[in-house]
């Protein structure tokens, strides 16, 4: 499996590949993971390699080999299109992040996203995971919520992604990670 995490810095594109990782090594696979920082710091890019299988030789996934792309936010899903394949599935947060051309009001933030990624034929999942992290209890587990949605479309069972969250999450935080998991998987 190759798996694009996409967002913007700040998002836990990074916290959501490690639960991601955790979940294939407890399939027993091999796992890599890549990530490319823009500058995260600031609202930049943040993209994450996971791939996944039997045998894995580079972490590295090119254009047109996604099998799947988890975006954090809806532009950076539309910047991501090239990198899925023919038949991948995109999982989209309807959330905005302004970028820093729009923050300064040099650019517009371009309308209808989903609806033109979904005339594409992209096969497409949305979900609203900042109000799902809302009911669980903060708004910092977006990131969890998604990889819930994600689990759900996955090929591994969902026991072992409720163990994979208990390798990746700090245990003060995990209560609260379960729950975004939860509402996430039942979408």
């Amino acid at each position: 499996m190759n798996i694009m995490i996409v967002g913007v810095g700040g998002q836990g594109t990074l916290l959501a590949s490690r639960i991601l990782g955790a979940a294939a090594m407890r399939a027993g696979k091999q796992v890599k993971l890549s990530e490319v920082h823009g500058m995260s710091q600031r609202g930049g890019s943040v993209v994450t390699y996971v791939k996944y299988g039997d045998r894995v030789d580079s972490p590295v996934i090119e254009k047109g080999e996604a099998d799947m792309i988890i975006a954090f936010e809806e532009l950076e899903a539309y910047r991501s299109l090239p990198y899925l394949k023919k038949d991948g599935v995109m999982i989209v947060n309807t959330q905005k992040t302004n970028p820093m051309p729009v923050i300064t009001g040099a650019m517009s933030y371009p309308e209808n996203i989903t609806k033109t990624i979904e005339e594409k034929g992209i096969n497409i999942i949305t979900c609203d995971a900042l109000e799902l992290a809302k009911q669980a209890g903060n708004i910092k587990a977006v990131n969890v919520a998604l990889i819930g949605v994600m689990a759900k479309n996955s090929p591994l069972s969902k026991e072992i992604w409720e163990g994979a969250l208990v390798d990746a999450v700090p245990a003060k935080f995990l209560e609260l990670n379960q729950k975004a998991f939860a509402l996430g998987y039942e979408q």
